[in-house]
């Protein structure tokens, strides 16, 4: 599907076994340490950090799935813009990483780190960023 003005294609990321683990309740901290590559445990992480009001952990999970996820997006082909969409559940472990690294980043006082970071976001997948970021 091309729905961007550029008609980049749509980044689809492969299927990830962390998301069977973390659907089934396992901790995120075994699997983050067992498949440490992909992007979503560590959001999880980031995401529950976050919630618990640490900033700073939250930031460092948040970066570690963030950075996990741009490395599995250019092994698929992005060359850094065009659709990550949310709709894609294999997608979601980076986009909800993304989010979660907006939200520390603005916690922690990061203003141009936050803006760019949202920005990468709505422009990935402006429904992740309506789901994630309200």
């Amino acid at each position: 599907m091309m729905d961007n003005l550029l008609s980049i294609p749509e980044t689809l990321l492969p299927e990830d076994p962390a998301t069977a683990r973390i659907d089934a309740g396992e901790d995120p901290t075994t699997v983050a340490a067992d498949l440490p590559s992909s992007s979503l445990p560590w959001a999880v992480l980031a995401e529950r950090s976050l919630d618990a009001g640490r900033s700073i952990e939250g930031y460092a999970y948040a970066r570690t799935g963030y950075h996990r996820g741009l490395d599995a997006l250019r092994r698929s082909g992005w060359k850094g813009q065009g659709p990550v969409p949310w709709s894609h559940e294999p997608n979601r472990g980076f986009l909800r990483a993304l989010a979660a690294l907006s939200q520390a980043a603005d916690e922690i006082e990061e203003t141009e780190e936050e803006q760019r970071c949202r920005t990468l976001l709505v422009d990935s997948s402006a429904e992740a960023a309506r789901e994630l970021l309200g």
